[in-house]
C-alpha cells in the first residue's frame, strides 16, 4: 500500500480532466468561465480554475454533489450524513466557512451556518458541469470567498429531451436494535427536462430521495425542485429565470453534540429566486442586472420524539441586487460593478439580526502583451458590522512555449462572522461570540502546466496568510465551545498532477487522473488545556485517483482517495462501476466503500461502510 501511495505522491491531478477523445479535450477548451464578471476561455485561464463535466459525473461511482466533490484535489469534503444529506466543503486546508457556494453564478452560502450551504435543489442529471476555483476570490466574488469559490452550472440545451435516473442501494445489514426491522437500505430518483425552442430554452429538474440510514438514527429523506429559463428577445436582450426548493428531513445523531444528541433530528428547507438579465448595448458595451433571494428554515429538535424542549428553530432571508458591466477597447477588456445585499435571521436561540453589505468592483484583463495573460482588480467592500475593506488581486499567466504555461496568482479576501459566529446561544453545548472580528487573509500561489492533446501534468505551490483566524475552542469539557480571534493562521502546501486517455485500440481506451496534495499549517498559540474544533482535523495529505476502462459498450470505473488530518488516523475509500450502455440508455452497478472501512469524516458520525447500488438512466428525445 505504501508503494501505491508513493506513486500517487509523485503523479497526481489537481486540475487534469484528460477526456477520452481529442474532441471533448477541444470541447473542454471551449467552455467559458464568466465569473459573473469578464468572460474568459477555460483555456486562457491565469488562475487554478478545476471542471468537472457531466460527462465527468456520469462515470463517477456517486450519488450527489457532495460525492462528486470528494474526487476534486484541494477539496476537502467532511459529511455528516451520507446521500448528500449534509457536508462541510472547505478547500487548501481552510475552515468549512471560508469557501463560497454559487449556483450559477447566484451565491447561495447559508448566513446561518455553512453546514446548510451545500442545501442544493439541483439533481445531478440538471448539471452542466462543477467550476471549483482555489484561493482568494474577494475580487471575483466579493466577502466570504476566503480559500476558494464553487460555481454549480446547471444545463441548457436546444433540444427537447427528459433524463431520469433511477437508482436503489443497501449495505444489506441489520438494523440497529430500536431503530425498526429490516435492513439498511434505500432509493432515488431524478428527473431533467429540457424544452427547447427558437428563442427560448427551459430546464426542469425533480428529485427524491429515501434511504433508512446507514446506522441508528440516520435516515434522510428529501425532494427537490428546480427551474431554469432562458428567453433570447432578440440577439442583443437576453433574459434568465431561477428558481428551485429542497426540503430534507434527517436523522442528526452525532452531528452536533455527541454522545447525548443520539435522538435529534433536524428537518431543513431551502428556497432560491434569481431575476436576471443582459443587454448589449453596443458592440463594445455590454450590461447584466440580477436580483436574487434565498430562504432558510432550520428545525432542529435535539429530542426528535419531545419538542417541548432543547429545539431550536431559524429562519433566514437573504436579498441581494447585482449590476455587472464589460467594455471591450483595444487595449484589452474592463469589468465594473456594484452589489448590495440584506441579511436576517429570526432565531430561537439567536435572535432576530440583520445586517447589509455592499459593494463594488473594477478589473482589467489583457492579452495585448505577447505571451502574457493578465488580469488585474479590486474589490470594495462595506459591510455594517465591519465597515470598509478593498480586495486588490492580480492573475498572471505566461505561454513559456506553445504547451507550457506558467501561472501567478496574488490576492486578499475576508471572511465576516455567521450569526452562529456572533450570537449562538445554545448551552451546554455551543455559545457564540459578538466580539469577533472578521477573517483576513493573502495568499498567493505560483503553478506550472504542461498540455499536450488529452495529456496534461501540473504541479503548484501556494501560501496564505489568515489573520484574526476563527476556531471554536473551549479549556473543558464542562464548559461550552465558544469562537475566538487568534493570531495569524498560516498554512502553505503543493500539489502535482497527472491526467491522459489512451486509445487501447478501436474498441477500447483507458483513462486516468491522479493528484497528491500536502498541507501544512503553522502553529497557532492555543493553551495547552484548550480544545479546538477546527484545527485539529486540517486536511494534511490527500491522495486521489481514478480509472476508467472502456470496452465496446462497457466500461468501469475505480476511484479511490486516500485522506490524512492532523493529528487524525488516515483512510484510504476505494469506490467502483461497471456500466454497460447505448446512445439513449446505460445501467450500472456502484460498490462504495470497497474495502468495508470504518471511518469518520466530521464530529461523531461514521460514514456507510460496504454500499451496494443498482442504477439506470435513460434519455427520451421529444
Amino acid at each position: 500500500m505504501n508503494k501505491i501511495l508513493l506513486s500517487m505522491l509523485m503523479l497526481a491531478s489537481a486540475s487534469a480532466f484528460a477526456q477520452e477523445k481529442k474532441q471533448d479535450t477541444t470541447k473542454l477548451n471551449e467552455i467559458v468561465i464568466s465569473e459573473n464578471r469578464l468572460q474568459t476561455p477555460f483555456n486562457k485561464l491565469a488562475r487554478n480554475i478545476q471542471l468537472v463535466t457531466k460527462e465527468d459525473i456520469a462515470k463517477m461511482p456517486v450519488k450527489s454533489i457532495n460525492e462528486v466533490l470528494s474526487f476534486v484535489a484541494g477539496a476537502d469534503v467532511r459529511q455528516r450524513g451520507p446521500f448528500g444529506t449534509q457536508a462541510d466543503i472547505s478547500i487548501d486546508g481552510g475552515t468549512f466557512e471560508q469557501t463560497l457556494i454559487l449556483l450559477n453564478g447566484v451565491k447561495i452560502s447559508d448566513v446561518q451556518t455553512a453546514h446548510h450551504s451545500m442545501n442544493i435543489p439541483v439533481p445531478l442529471s440538471a448539471i452542466e458541469r462543477i467550476e471549483v476555483l482555489k484561493g482568494p476570490a474577494a475580487r471575483i466574488y466579493g466577502i466570504n470567498a476566503l480559500t476558494g469559490a464553487i460555481n454549480i452550472v446547471t444545463k441548457t440545451s436546444k433540444q427537447n429531451t427528459i433524463d431520469v435516473n433511477l437508482q436503489a442501494g443497501s449495505s444489506f445489514e441489520d438494523k440497529a436494535v430500536g431503530d425498526g426491522s429490516g435492513i439498511y437500505s434505500g432509493s432515488s430518483a431524478q428527473l431533467a427536462i429540457n424544452m427547447a425552442g427558437k428563442k427560448s430554452q427551459h430546464l426542469v429538474g425533480f428529485g427524491l430521495t429515501d434511504y433508512n440510514g446507514q446506522r441508528y438514527n440516520s435516515s434522510t429523506y428529501d425532494h427537490k425542485f428546480f427551474y431554469q429559463g432562458n428567453i433570447d428577445f432578440d440577439a442583443r436582450n437576453k433574459l434568465n429565470l431561477m428558481g428551485g426548493y429542497i426540503d430534507n428531513a434527517f436523522g442528526a445523531s452525532g452531528y452536533y453534540a455527541a454522545p447525548g444528541d443520539k435522538e435529534a433530528f433536524e428537518i431543513v428547507e431551502t428556497a432560491l429566486l434569481a431575476v436576471g438579465s443582459s443587454h448589449q448595448l453596443s458592440n463594445h458595451f455590454s450590461l447584466r442586472p440580477r436580483v436574487s433571494a434565498r430562504y432558510n428554515w432550520d428545525d432542529y429538535r435535539y429530542f426528535r420524539n419531545d419538542l417541548t424542549r432543547a429545539r431550536s428553530l431559524h429562519q433566514t432571508k437573504v436579498w441581494s441586487a447585482e449590476v455587472n458591466s464589460t467594455l471591450h477597447t483595444g487595449i484589452g477588456d474592463f469589468g465594473f460593478g456594484l452589489e448590495s445585499r440584506s441579511e436576517d435571521i429570526e432565531s430561537t436561540n439567536i435572535g432576530n439580526r440583520e445586517r447589509y453589505n455592499h459593494g463594488a468592483y473594477a478589473e482589467y484583463k489583457t492579452e495585448a502583451l505577447n505571451n502574457l495573460l493578465l488580469n488585474i482588480g479590486t474589490y470594495i467592500n462595506y459591510n455594517t458590522q465591519y465597515g470598509w475593506q478593498a480586495f486588490p488581486g492580480l492573475d498572471a499567466a505566461y505561454l513559456l512555449a506553445p504547451k507550457w504555461k506558467l501561472a501567478f496568482n496574488a490576492g486578499s479576501s475576508q471572511r465576516i462572522p455567521s450569526f452562529t459566529d456572533l450570537y449562538l446561544n445554545q448551552r451546554p453545548g455551543n455559545i457564540g461570540n459578538p466580539n469577533l472580528t472578521s477573517e483576513n487573509a493573502w495568499q498567493y500561489e505560483l503553478s506550472l502546466q504542461y498540455k499536450l492533446e488529452s495529456f496534461q501534468v501540473q504541479g503548484g505551490y501556494f501560501y496564505r496568510n489568515i489573520s484574526d483566524f476563527i476556531d471554536w475552542v473551549r479549556n473543558s469539557a464542562a464548559v461550552p465551545y465558544q469562537p475566538q480571534n487568534f493570531g495569524n493562521n498560516k498554512i502553505q502546501g503543493f500539489n502535482v498532477s497527472l491526467g491522459q486517455s489512451l486509445g487501447l485500440s478501436n474498441k477500447s481506451s483507458l483513462n486516468y487522473q491522479l493528484s497528491y496534495n500536502y498541507l501544512h499549517a503553522g502553529e497557532i498559540s492555543y493553551a495547552n488545556n484548550v480544545t479546538s474544533k477546527y484545527v485539529l482535523e486540517n486536511l494534511k495529505h490527500q491522495a486521489l485517483g481514478r480509472l476508467i476502462y472502456k470496452y465496446t459498450n462497457w466500461q468501469f470505473t475505480l476511484g479511490t482517495r486516500w485522506i490524512e488530518r492532523e493529528l487524525k488516523k488516515p483512510y484510504l475509500i476505494t469506490d467502483i462501476r461497471l456500466l454497460y450502455g447505448k446512445p439513449q440508455w446505460n445501467i450500472y452497478a456502484d460498490v462504495t466503500n470497497l474495502f468495508n472501512k470504518e471511518y469518520i469524516e466530521v464530529a461523531a458520525v461514521p460514514l456507510p461502510k460496504r454500499w451496494f447500488s443498482l442504477g439506470a438512466n435513460y434519455r427520451f428525445a421529444l
